[in-house]
């Protein structure tokens, strides 16, 4: 066949000029997150969110990303990342972009919001502004409530400079004896187990504009630091300032060398617990040197891991302001319906129990009539993939239900579900990933719950996460057992799917049902199954189908026919599929890619990747969905499921891509991807240097914000209109 005439052109497209840094693309996606912050269309709380948001992004940045890159370097790791930097580059260009980042992070709150905030009856106090009477008060209340929890730790020779926690704010305090005049150095921790911002009675909230106030107070480290005498009677406080550290929290685990993965993980959690290496210390930009020093000596850190700002330390606690009663300042209240397809399963009363279903009707002939997509959180999460696990829990037809579990909520109904299907004799099994970061101590929680019942619990394979989103009902009908199948892009978290974008299809095909059987037993004996009907399975066959899907559509290209391929994802870092993408692109294939987080192609090249465009879509919801469309010529492929475009995914983790067989579902998933290519409110472009763009509407153009588009139509599906919302009607419900 006649090929282009770019791709008879030879070049190297592993050429690390081609690539972007996985570490400075992610900084460029949580510099997105800040501009939400920034942004005056956004509301004011909602703005302090994503300042909040953008704190702990960082943080946990530290704690995995960070931490590696320095264990790189004092291993002397050589190896050169795709785009030719190594680890000690990239920590110097991690510190020369985000230096600004804080500092804008910091002006923002303190220069800006404060008086937005001040000017909405929100008023943070410093402690020396207060009146006589707020002072009385909070002295009053430190006395009572904080003086019995504070721990003050001496710095001496006999006392050694103490543990600091991770993430921990603290006071570095010098203190005098006036007798001896000799100067000590002490610790003082501010307890996390106290509210960070102290709130006042609505008495005391005295406005000097005459304004409403809503809510006056003062930071929890500041009632302690103009306290110190308490916590050290007879000596003379001389200084303090405020000091807060990151510590390296990836598990380090060896599963070859565990006998007992989970006990295994729990040593290493208790190790977590107690900190592992210091990465960062942030302090204000006044500290003195001597304490500066001191900090830095005792930590083991250098002048490169210090971040100093001006204002309030540990900026993720200000999500605790989202929680006040003023919805004029936020996003109203997420609007979650059920399908139309599932409505009849309910009856409309607010006091029949939500589970109960009407006589002669249930979820599985919903799902035999055809294959049902689901899309979280504008469809309703409980009332889907919980009503599915809990009915098929209580349904004595059902005989077993199998389950992977990654992440989920500390009050899971999805496990009490499970729970309750094993006390009514139904044969359980459920793989809970032990490994999920940030997660393994719950997880190791409910592994152990369902285990106390007769729940078959297994942990995964060796040198992998499993990371997919499966569930397989298997039911008596009549004289025949049929598979119901669940796979869905996201956990089965009732709690994050409030906040991000899934989505999750039903289905009850024999192939598909199949598959996810040789799924299982490939997670929970010693399946070597090498090939699947239709499910893309890592890494097992993901890599190279997607490969092949992406040549397919080089080659249509090549034999005169058009080639388009749109990608959705959290993340495009693997060098390969890059490179294929690149190929196809010089093919003349045309190629976009909403990529909400790390990205390390670089499109816009000339001769390279001209035909490639890349949106990333930040907005109230976090979008975690996962699309793969193929146009094949006029006979679209298109796909869904929990795996990025990652090496990690396709390589070193267990994941599920499933195609879409139901042509509605199909051109459903086409929509959705349509509207998210024409967001102009929440879309950045990707440029070829690797900076980002906000798309704004023309002139004469209205605004496409594609999360409020999505709103609207799954409430248009209902037959009301987004402002008619009543909370009494079946469709409408509440997660």
């Amino acid at each position: 066949m006649a090929k282009s005439k770019k791709n008879s052109n030879h070049l190297d497209l592993n050429d690390p000029q081609y690539y972007l840094n996985r570490e400075l693309s992610w900084l460029e996606f949580n510099s997105r997150v800040l501009h939400e912050a920034c942004d005056t269309r956004t509301l004011l709380l909602e703005r302090l969110k994503f300042l909040a948001i953008f704190s702990a992004n960082l943080d946990e940045f530290f704690m995995v990303r960070i931490a590696a890159l320095k264990q790189q370097v004092e291993a002397k790791v050589a190896k050169l990342t795709p785009d030719g930097r190594t680890p000690q580059e990239q920590l110097n260009d991690i510190r020369s972009k985000l230096s600004p980042l804080v500092t804008k992070q910091h002006q923002q709150f303190e220069e800006v919001l404060q008086t937005q905030l001040v000017s909405h009856g929100i008023h943070i106090l410093d402690y020396i502004n207060l009146n006589q009477k707020q002072r009385s008060y909070l002295d009053n209340y430190f006395e009572e409530q904080i003086f019995p929890v504070l721990t003050p730790l001496a710095v001496d020779p006999s006392h050694p400079f103490p543990f600091i926690s991770n993430l921990s704010l603290n006071l570095a305090v010098v203190v005098k004896n006036p007798d001896t005049e000799e100067e000590f150095f002490a610790r003082v921790k501010v307890p996390n187990v106290l509210p960070r911002f102290l709130p006042l009675p609505p008495e005391l909230g005295i406005s000097e504009t005459g304004n409403p106030v809503h809510w006056t107070g003062v930071p929890l480290e500041q009632a302690i630091a103009h306290n110190l005498e308490f916590l050290f009677p007879g000596m003379n406080i001389q200084e303090y300032h405020p000091f807060r550290i990151t510590r390296d929290a990836d598990l380090a685990l060896e599963e070859d060398e565990a006998d007992d993965l989970l006990l295994a993980i729990e040593q290493e959690l208790r190790k977590r617990r107690m900190g592992g290496t210091p990465v960062r210390l942030e302090i204000k930009s006044h500290t003195p040197d001597p304490i500066r020093s001191r900090l830095l000596q005792d930590l083991d850190l250098t002048e490169n891991d210090v971040y100093q700002v001006d204002g309030l330390l540990g900026l993720r606690d200000l999500m605790y302001f989202m929680a006040l009663p003023l919805p004029e300042l936020k996003e109203p209240p997420r609007q979650s319906v059920v399908p139309s397809r599932l409505q009849r399963l309910r009856e409309p009363s607010l006091t029949s129990d939500p589970l109960e279903l009407e006589e002669g009707q249930d979820f599985f002939a919903v799902i035999r009539e055809k294959d049902l997509l689901v899309h979280h959180p504008y469809q309703s999460f409980s009332s889907t993939v919980v009503r599915f696990i809990t009915h098929a829990a209580h349904d004595p037809n059902v005989l077993a239900i199998k389950m992977t579990l990654y992440r989920t909520s500390g009050d899971s109904p999805i496990v009490k579900a499970l729970i309750a299907a094993a006390e009514n004799g139904k044969q359980v099994s459920v793989l809970v990933e032990l490994k999920a970061r940030f997660d393994e101590e719950n997880n190791i929680y409910w592994a152990r719950s369902l285990e106390r019942v007769g729940v078959h619990v297994v942990y995964g394979l060796v040198g992998l996460k499993t990371h997919c989103k499966t569930v397989m009902v298997v039911r008596r009908e009549k004289d025949r057992m049929r598979r119901y199948i669940h796979i869905g892009t996201g956990n089965y978290n009732p709690k994050t799917a409030r906040l991000y974008t899934d989505l999750g299809l039903f289905s009850c095909r024999e192939e598909l049902g199949a598959d996810i059987t040789d799924l299982f037993n490939f997670l929970t004996g010693y399946s070597r199954q090498k090939s699947y009907r239709e499910v893309l399975v890592a890494p097992v066959n993901m890599r190279d189908r997607f490969l092949a899907l992406i040549h397919r559509e080089i080659e249509n290209v090549n034999n005169g026919f058009s080639g388009r391929i749109v990608a959705k994802m959290n993340s495009l870092v693997d060098p390969q599929i890059i490179a294929t993408l690149y190929e196809a692109s010089r093919a003349g294939v045309q190629i976009d890619l909403i990529i909400r987080g790390i990205c390390s192609l670089r499109p816009g090249l000339k001769d390279i990747s001209e035909n490639i465009r890349v949106i990333s879509i930040i907005g109230r919801f976090l979008e975690h969905s996962r699309i793969y469309y193929f146009h094949n010529n006029e006979q679209e492929e298109i796909f869904i499921g929990s795996a990025d475009w990652m090496s990690r995914n396709l390589d070193r983790r267990v994941e599920v891509i499933t195609p879409i067989k139901d042509p509605d579902i199909a051109k459903d998933l086409q929509e959705l991807l349509g509207i998210m290519l024409a967001d102009n409110r929440q879309a950045w472009e990707l440029q070829s240097d690797g900076s980002y763009i906000q798309r704004h509407p023309g002139e004469d153009s209205p605004e496409t914000n594609s999360q409020k588009i999505l709103i609207n139509m799954a409430l248009r599906s209902t037959g009301i209109a987004s402002n008619l919302i009543d909370a009494k009607k079946s469709y409408y419900y509440t997660d």
